[in-house]
């Protein structure tokens, strides 16, 4: 079995490989979810995440670079901060009480962080004009999972209208278009 730390590492190296590879002068560029640009896919990971997983486990948030100023590093520091959460066995099976629930902190992060890995990685790499192609494994799990609480997570606000795909769309397509993305 695949263990979260796992999961963390391969998706957290997609979103990294776009990171590095956004070309000068496109950080600014449109990004798919609406009002955002490049910059504020990696400002949106690197404010909740660390914010939600430190506190959980009574470590302090770690100190970030300025998205505005270096997005690479501001990913790059977030991730290395977090694969050191979960590669601590302590940590990573320490209970957490959030608003998710109560659970293990590498549940905690299953639950709510590896999905938006996945589908912010294909923000970046729309609107930086990168390779947009996801972990089709991780894109049907995904799927698969939230397929059944539709009306609940698009109650919540998180996703907009879903997008109609052809019966017959890859599950990237379709995870994308379930969240209201127009793949």
């Amino acid at each position: 079995m695949v263990t979260t730390e796992e999961r963390w590492r391969h998706l957290a190296d997609d979103l990294g490989r776009r990171v590095d590879g956004v070309p000068a002068g496109r950080w600014d560029d449109p990004a798919p979810c609406e009002g955002w640009a490049a910059r504020d896919v990696v400002r949106h990971l690197v404010e909740w995440m660390p914010a939600l997983y430190f506190p959980a486990v009574d470590r302090p948030v770690p100190e970030i670079p300025s998205v505005d100023d270096d997005p690479a590093g501001a990913w790059r520091a977030t991730d290395a901060a977090i694969r050191a959460l979960l590669a601590d066995p302590d940590l990573a099976r320490r209970p957490t009480s959030t608003r998710a629930g109560d659970m293990p902190l590498e549940d905690l992060v299953a639950m709510t962080g590896l999905m938006d890995l996945l589908v912010h990685t294909w923000d970046l790499a729309r609107a930086t004009g990168q390779d947009e192609t996801l972990d089709a494994e991780e894109a049907a799990a995904f799927l698969a999972g939230i397929e059944p609480w539709d009306a609940a997570l698009r109650g919540s606000g998180h996703y907009g209208p879903r997008v109609a795909v052809p019966d017959d769309a890859d599950a990237q397509t379709r995870l994308l278009a379930f969240t209201g993305r127009r793949p």
